[in-house]
């Protein structure tokens, strides 16, 4: 049964309690982050001065910041009520995203209904789980693999970890991929934010410190760009000839 909230909007069960259940996990998280530095300051005795906290809280707010910002702006309509854990265990590109999206295909979801946001919550408690499994087991057995680990041919291999999770990532991007609808012209949105960060990176401006902001600045960009195009026509949402429905033909 749908719940009326006091904006009058009614939601169904699922949602109502996942999003009060993340953010009472969240506010628990936050006050557990906390409480860990502050006890450990404590019990040692070892409380940092003003001028030791300052410079380095102000250097990775200015970074942490409007990155978190342009994150939850841009992940949260694919995520749904598992941004809560997301958010608060990381890896976001590339682990949770990819897992989500990923799951979502294969169940055959939409993103921003029910079922894409149940699929979406059960992909990345999973991926939560299987992360911690991986890391108790790594550090078990970190010493008698260490060998291994610094092997020249493994450690070439473990390079391409990263650029292979984004190489899946971007040819989900260029493909039509498994929904009714496809984005024709989809590329052109950035073609104007990737020549600008081009730019930017060969005068040496867009350097980590300020891969936030540019963030912020981006995603409007791409947005309007989105809109213009598709005023003008060139951006076209179309069906999907790929797309197979899994829905019960009507028998004549």
């Amino acid at each position: 049964m749908s719940k009326n909230t006091d904006t009058g909007v009614r939601i169904d069960p699922f949602t109502h309690w996942a999003h009060k259940a993340g953010r009472i996990f969240l506010l628990a998280f936050i006050a557990y982050t906390c409480v860990i530095p502050i006890v450990m300051c404590a019990v040692y005795g070892s409380w940092p001065t003003a001028g030791q906290l300052i410079p380095g809280l102000v250097s990775i707010l200015a970074l942490m910041v409007p990155t978190s910002v342009a994150e939850i702006a841009s992940y949260t309509p694919i995520l749904g009520s598992s941004s809560y854990l997301t958010f608060a265990t990381g890896n976001l590109m590339n682990l949770k995203v990819p897992c989500a999206i990923e799951a979502q295909k294969v169940a055959k979801v939409e993103q921003g209904t029910t079922e894409g946001d149940a699929i979406s919550l059960i992909s990345t408690c999973v991926s939560s789980i299987v992360t911690i499994i991986i890391l108790a087991v790594g550090m078990l057995l970190i010493l008698p693999l260490q060998g291994l680990l610094q092997n020249e041919f493994v450690s070439t291999a473990s390079n391409y970890i990263l650029p292979s999770l984004f190489g899946c990532m971007a040819l989900g991007i260029l493909g039509k991929g498994s929904s009714p609808v496809y984005v024709k012209n989809k590329l052109l949105v950035i073609v104007v934010p990737a020549i600008l960060v081009s730019i930017l990176a060969i005068l040496g401006i867009a350097s980590s410190g300020l891969a936030g902001f540019l963030l912020i600045v981006v995603i409007p960009m791409c947005v309007g760009i989105a809109r213009l195009l598709y005023n003008k026509g060139v951006l076209q949402v179309l069906p999907n000839p790929n797309y197979v429905s899994d829905a019960p033909k009507d028998k004549e």
